[in-house]
C-alpha cells in the first residue's frame, strides 16, 4: 500500500513497477551479453541503488566499478565538463562497458564522461539508465537500456536524492523545482511508511 502524499508531490514509480522494468532490464542485458562479462559502472552516488538491483537481476558474470564526479560550476550555462574525483579500480581495455546511471538530463555530464571512457579503449561502451529525462536533452545520447521516460520535475527516491536524503525511499516521487527547497521538510513523513 502506498502512503498519502504530501501536497505538491505524486508517485511517479511504485516499487513494483520499479522491480519489474529492472527485472527486464537485467534479463535483456543478460540475453545481449550472453558469453561475455561485462563491467558495470555507476556514478557514485545516485546510480548505486539501481545497479545493485540491476546487478542481481543479470543472469552472466558481471563485475562493478564506481566513478565520483563533480561539475565544474565557472559558468551560469552547464557545460558538462567534469573533473574526476574517484577513478575506475580496474582497467577497461577491451571489456564490455555499461555505464549504469540513475537519471539523465540534459546528457552533457554522461556525455563528457562517456567520452573519457572511450579513450581508454573499451571493447564496447553502452549506457544504460533508470530515468530519461529527455525533454531536458541537450547533448544527443545513443542509451541502450531505458528503464522509464521521466516528465520534468523533479524525483526523489530509489537512489535520488533531495539535498543527499531520501535516496533509500523505495518508489520514486515527483514534486515541482520550486518544492526543492522545502523537500527535506515535505518527504520526511514518507520515511515512516
Amino acid at each position: 500500500m502506498m502512503p498519502d502524499m504530501p501536497d505538491g508531490i505524486r508517485i511517479l514509480l511504485t516499487q513494483d513497477e520499479i522491480a519489474a522494468r529492472v527485472t527486464a532490464l537485467g534479463a535483456e542485458i543478460g540475453r545481449d551479453y550472453a558469453g561475455r562479462e561485462p563491467v558495470l559502472i555507476s556514478v557514485l552516488k545516485g546510480g548505486t541503488v539501481f545497479l545493485a538491483d540491476l546487478f542481481r537481476a543479470m543472469d552472466l558474470p558481471a563485475s562493478v566499478d564506481f566513478m565520483s564526479i563533480s561539475r565544474y560550476e565557472e559558468s551560469a550555462e552547464p557545460t558538462g565538463v567534469v573533473r574526476i574525483l574517484k577513478d575506475l579500480d580496474h582497467d577497461i581495455v577491451d571489456r564490455d562497458v555499461i555505464v549504469v546511471e540513475d537519471i539523465i538530463d540534459t546528457g552533457l555530464t554522461l556525455s563528457y564522461l562517456l567520452g573519457a571512457l572511450r579513450q581508454r579503449g573499451p571493447a564496447s561502451l553502452e549506457v544504460c539508465t533508470l530515468l530519461d529525462k529527455a525533454v531536458r536533452r541537450i547533448a544527443p545520447l545513443d542509451i541502450r537500456y531505458l528503464g522509464f521516460d521521466c516528465p520534468d520535475v523533479f524525483a526523489v527516491g530509489y537512489g535520488l536524492d533531495a539535498s543527499e536524503r531520501f535516496r533509500n525511499l523505495p518508489f520514486i516521487v515527483a514534486m515541482e523545482r520550486s518544492m526543492v527547497e522545502n523537500a527535506p521538510e515535505t518527504l520526511l513523513p514518507l520515511l515512516a511508511t
